[in-house]
């Protein structure tokens, strides 16, 4: 089949957006040869290969940009749009959807899910930080805990700075949680629901107190 060419160029606001889409760019697999030449606000690429492989090229290309640029830039409303997938690859976790979303909303930041699009007020940095430090604890606690407890704890544990064995621990003392002897593991003895509103009362009290 013939062979073709074709230059597209990708306009960027900034140095940052521009290593975010190069980043992107370097981790798929684009079905022709790309050439990208930088300029100051922009990128040339350089397409070549058949006119279908260029299509799907320039489609993969495109949606990476706009994927770039809705986690860089808020919408009208102030949220940026995220991958999931994308969130755990860049923090080096993998941290299920409801724990992310609950410890966006115990940070007191606004959080919608999209057909598989996380859409919030925290930036991608902090975003980044947040699942980062909850991949770490979950790897500190995974091999103890029941999933419905990790949804508890988790959240919790990184909203109110404290260690997810001192949440633990806590649970336990407030009669939401029990240790299990014959399978090593912490089980929720209270529905997710009731054992979170025990536990955020009793450190709401503990704040109101200091």
């Amino acid at each position: 089949m013939a062979r073709a060419k074709k230059v597209i160029t990708i306009h960027v606001r900034d140095d940052r957006e521009k290593e975010e889409f190069m980043k992107e760019l370097q981790r798929v697999r684009v079905p022709a040869f790309i050439y990208v030449h930088g300029k100051l606000d922009s990128l040339k690429i350089n397409v070549q290969g058949t006119k279908d492989e260029i299509r799907e090229a320039i489609g993969i290309i495109r949606g990476i940009h706009s994927r770039v640029r809705a986690k860089l830039y808020p919408d009208r409303r102030g949220l940026y749009h995220y991958s999931i997938d994308d969130i755990n690859r860049e923090a080096g976790a993998s941290v299920s959807v409801p724990i992310l979303i609950k410890t966006l909303e115990l940070l007191d930041e606004r959080v919608e899910l999209h057909n598989g699009e996380l859409v919030t007020s925290i930036p991608w940095d902090d975003i980044v930080k947040v699942t980062r430090k909850l991949g770490e604890y979950l790897a500190e606690v995974s091999l103890q805990t029941t999933r419905q407890i990790r949804e508890v704890v988790l959240p919790v544990a990184v909203a109110y700075e404290l260690d997810p064995e001192e949440v633990l621990e806590l649970l336990v003392n407030l009669g939401a949680a029990e240790w299990k002897e014959d399978k090593f593991k912490y089980e929720l003895v209270k529905n997710k629901e009731q054992a979170l509103e025990m536990l955020l009362k009793h450190l709401k009290g503990e704040e109101d107190e200091d």
